[in-house]
């Protein structure tokens, strides 16, 4: 049985890991296409692409981090009632699920950079046992304030166990053949997903709501195990000084501070404080200051590995992608995130019903990524899909939005399955205008990248959800009511 190795990695992408003088970074600016160039084809495969058992067991490995990252993102959401009520301190509840996607949106940027400086295995090595650490402390929290602290180190982990996903499927498998795989792996994440809530509600209502997080110590195990057996890609050179001095500290605190600031904004605007007040108006203004300050640093004063790419931005097909997956992870959790809460407020279904009743959003996206995936690898084009995912999804949503409490079955049942149909095929088609034009040297940073966006889309759109929900709940039910809503 052997283990996986990769040439690429190992040898041509080995001038990418040393460090650039100025020079060297211009004449790697100079290796992405023009700006004005339209890339809709994939690249032919190499002909030395094998698959053998080590192979998929690397698969199997990256597909149970996927499943353990989706799994706690969505997994509290049905718990938490029960998960408040046995933890004092339960006021400040809401940071459960925004602690857990803030931290691993910030890390995503520096998860590239990790990658790169010190090697696929050991950064996601590293990240697994953040994960465990994270869960092992949320599972033994005896207050909401360790629970906070546990769900962070969690997403910190979960996030860089998500990119690191996308990069070493870039290293393993060529960019023709890799929309099999990734929709292999985004039908897992969407089982996942749906998955969570009715395992969460069956734990909290048998009063073992803290075998959500202690379950996954063995897993995380086997995980680690099988990247550490059988993932041998080529570690890059120089000393562990040398990396850390590389990595861009200054970047990410001020990303992470920024993004910190403008969820702190939306989540208590119109709740806590009015829209207008300056507790909400300076924390806004604050971060997104900072994401303008960010991009500056970046582009002008950065010493270290730049977290965003902005070379690659220049190429248009580049930006079409970075933008489609922004809009997607923003629009995508909404409808998995907020669904459920449809049917168990206006329908009065229980939390495992709702669940039940979500069934066809998960199974739907989960089988169009599948064929996604595969038309891309049969006829190497992906804009046509793209364009008719993006009106089917659109078409979806509007009548998504004419759901009531006496909706028929047919109706909740076929709005999910067409809009599902759209955002399936998106989930994964999205990334092949982003990687098409670029060299493989460039994969790291570009996926990194790439899967900060979209969680931090996904942490947006769970904030901006929370406060247009809590906002109308308190606009159009009795004051008397409003009232008994939890407050944070």
């Amino acid at each position: 049985m052997s283990a996986v190795t990769h040439p690429d990695y190992g040898s041509t992408s080995t001038s990418a890991l040393e460090p650039k003088t100025a020079v060297e970074r211009t004449t790697v600016v100079t290796t992405v296409p023009d700006a004005d160039a339209d890339v809709d084809e994939m690249p032919p495969p190499p002909a030395d692409f094998k698959t053998d058992l080590g192979f998929w067991i690397i698969i199997l490995s990256l597909a149970l981090i996927l499943w353990l990252a989706a799994l706690d993102l969505s997994i509290v959401s049905t718990a938490l009632p029960t998960i408040i009520s046995d933890l004092p301190g339960s006021t400040s509840f809401v940071w459960v699920g925004s602690a857990f996607t803030l931290a691993s949106t910030a890390i995503l940027p520096l998860s590239g950079n990790l990658a790169q400086l010190f090697g696929r295995q050991a950064t996601v090595q590293g990240f697994i046992a953040l994960f465990a650490v994270g869960s092992a402390v949320t599972g033994a929290a005896k207050n909401m304030q360790t629970m906070i602290t546990g769900r962070t180190i969690q997403g910190l982990g979960a996030g860089g166990m998500l990119a690191l996903v996308d990069i070493i499927i870039a290293d393993l498998v060529p960019l023709r053949q890799r929309g099999l795989y990734e929709a292999l792996l985004s039908g897992i994440w969407a089982v996942a997903s749906a998955a969570g809530p009715p395992l969460g509600g069956v734990l909290a209502q048998v009063g073992q709501w803290r075998w959500i997080f202690f379950a996954n110590l063995p897993l995380c195990g086997i995980a680690a195990a099988m990247v550490w057996r059988f993932l041998k890609l080529k570690r890059p050179p120089g000393s562990w000084r040398r990396k850390l001095r590389r990595v861009n500290y200054i970047g990410n605190a001020i990303v992470m501070g920024a993004a910190t600031s403008v969820i702190l904004a939306l989540t208590q605007g119109g709740v806590d404080h009015p829209w207008s007040s300056y507790q909400i108006l300076v924390p806004l203004i604050i971060g997104l200051l900072g994401m303008v300050i960010f991009l500056v640093y970046e582009a002008f004063f950065c010493v270290g590995e730049p977290m965003v790419p902005l070379s690659m931005l220049s190429n248009r097909t580049v930006l079409s992608g970075y933008a489609g997956t922004l809009v997607h992870g923003l629009v995508s959790i909404l409808l998995l995130h907020y669904l459920p809460v449809f049917f168990q407020s206006a329908m009065l279904a229980t939390p495992l019903r709702s669940s039940v009743q979500s069934l066809p959003t998960a199974l739907t996206i989960a089988s169009f990524a599948i064929r996604a995936g595969v038309s891309v690898a049969v006829t190497s084009h992906y804009v046509s899909q793209n364009v008719a995912a993006w009106i089917i999804s659109i078409v979806g949503f509007a009548l998504l939005s004419t759901f009531h409490k006496d909706s028929s079955t047919a109706q909740w049942v076929g709005y999910q399955v067409l809009v599902s149909s759209g955002m399936g095929v998106l989930w994964i088609s999205t990334e092949f205008p982003v990687l098409a034009p670029l060299p493989t040297s460039k994969n790291a940073h570009a996926l990194a990248f790439f899967a900060f966006l979209h969680t931090a889309a996904n942490t947006f759109g769970v904030t901006i959800g929370a406060a247009v929900l809590q906002n109308e709940l308190r606009r159009l039910l009795p004051p008397t009511f409003s009232e008994s809503l939890p407050q944070r």
